[in-house]
């Protein structure tokens, strides 16, 4: 199934977790809403001023967050579309935003210009704890118990660290060049990500140690996602692919090439049934084989 309307490059798309809808965000300073089912075009959100690089449902599917090139991040009612609070905290380009799997807080990290991570309050927007040891962040995700996030950065580092105070930090440097992606599995027990380098790294989620590393792409790999199931793990590159892993043996078994040129983003639906990707200006729909 093919997304198609918006009128310039996607950067990326999230899929709702009561699995209705699939939302977007794009160059063209849109955000979209789409049917998962059907495909068919549900609500524009207007009100970004520069490209949008970011967007993140709320764990009730009530809200979106979304955050752009000028430091603005905006959370949206997802049936009015009315946007209910805006978040300025970021100098520039907000690359990431992630909501906690209580839907209290948002993490959201700052690349070119910026920097920093930040935690805020989702309701009022105060700001709870920045984090500032990166340079340029491309990705942040909570711990699905909510207590700690992981980042990647463009200095070449993966971290973990206290979601609100930092505290009892792990730093991965085995990837040679910037850590575009990263992803928990769903147990919380590892950490998957990639960059550069074109390899996926599994390794602990308590001591940084690694588990083993999937070699596949043949270009720098910008997204990763984990499915619900635990079971696999889904990767899009620079080299229009999207490959599919089996996270315990750590073996790829089919790959997507229904993209042209390079894939932004991706996200699996909750059942784990089916994934979204992007690419130029259309979302592709499909099934795992």
């Amino acid at each position: 199934m093919l997304l198609e309307g918006h009128s310039d490059n996607i950067f990326a798309v999230a899929w709702s977790p009561d699995g209705r809808s699939i939302a977007s965000g794009s160059r063209d300073k849109t955000v979209r809403i789409w049917n998962a089912t059907t495909g068919a075009g549900e609500y524009i959100y207007r009100g970004h001023t520069q490209s949008l690089l970011a967007v993140a449902w709320s764990p009730d599917s009530r809200y979106i967050a979304s955050g752009d090139t000028s430091g603005l991040i905006r959370i949206w009612d997802a049936l009015s579309g009315r946007d209910i609070l805006s978040y300025s905290g970021h100098a520039r380009f907000v690359r990431s935003v992630a909501w906690s799997p209580d839907g209290r807080y948002i993490a959201s990290g700052g690349d070119y210009g910026d920097s920093t991570v930040q935690v805020w309050q989702a309701t009022s927007g105060k700001t709870l704890y920045i984090h500032r040891g990166q340079y340029r962040n491309f990705a942040v995700k909570w711990s699905p118990d909510g207590t700690r996030l992981a980042t990647a950065n463009f200095d070449g580092t993966a971290q973990v660290f206290d979601a609100f105070n930092g505290d009892n930090a792990l730093s991965y440097v085995k990837h040679i060049g910037a850590v575009f992606a990263i992803a928990w599995s769903p147990d919380g027990q590892a950490i998957v990500s990639a960059g550069q380098d074109t390899t996926l790294h599994l390794w602990n989620a308590h001591s940084a140690k690694t588990l083993d590393i999937l070699a596949g792409h043949n270009a720098p790999v910008k997204t990763i996602a984990w499915s619900p199931t635990n079971a696999d793990i889904a990767s899009g590159s620079d080299d229009t692919t999207v490959q599919l892993w089996h996270s315990a043996t750590a073996t790829h078994f089919s790959t997507y090439t229904g993209h042209s040129t390079w894939v932004r983003s991706l996200d699996w639906s909750p059942d784990g049934s089916s994934i979204a990707s992007v690419s130029d200006h259309v979302v592709q729909v499909w099934r795992p084989e």
